[in-house]
């Protein structure tokens, strides 16, 4: 689960997956969501905080949007993830994050 903490949205669903390029359009794709994919629940809410249940474990953490990323500072069962900044992309009730600025691992969640 280390790096699979990540986000992503789309638009339809033949469409390939769009950068999001701005924070407005990220909180609009997030907002009164939850990101799910199997063992994962979370909520990123729109306010920079992170919470949820990951594989039985606690996560927590916060987030800022900077120069185009979503960066975040991630804790689950309590250990430190490290601050990131990733990449995200977005597809119809879809939401992609790519770790160190789209050039890591990416991890895609559904939005519910």
């Amino acid at each position: 689960m280390t790096a699979s903490i990540a986000f992503v949205i789309g638009t339809s669903a033949s469409a390939e997956f769009t950068k999001v390029d701005s924070e407005a359009q990220f909180v609009s794709l997030i907002s009164g969501k939850e990101l799910r994919r199997p063992f994962v629940k979370l909520e990123v809410s729109p306010e920079g905080e992170i919470s949820g249940i990951g594989a039985a474990w606690a996560v927590s953490g916060n987030w800022t949007w900077r120069e185009g990323y979503f960066c975040r500072d991630l804790f689950w069962g309590g250990d430190a993830l490290g601050y990131n900044c990733q990449e995200v992309q977005a597809k119809d009730n879809r939401i992609k994050f790519t770790s160190d600025k789209g050039a890591g691992d990416s991890a895609e969640f559904r939005l519910k």
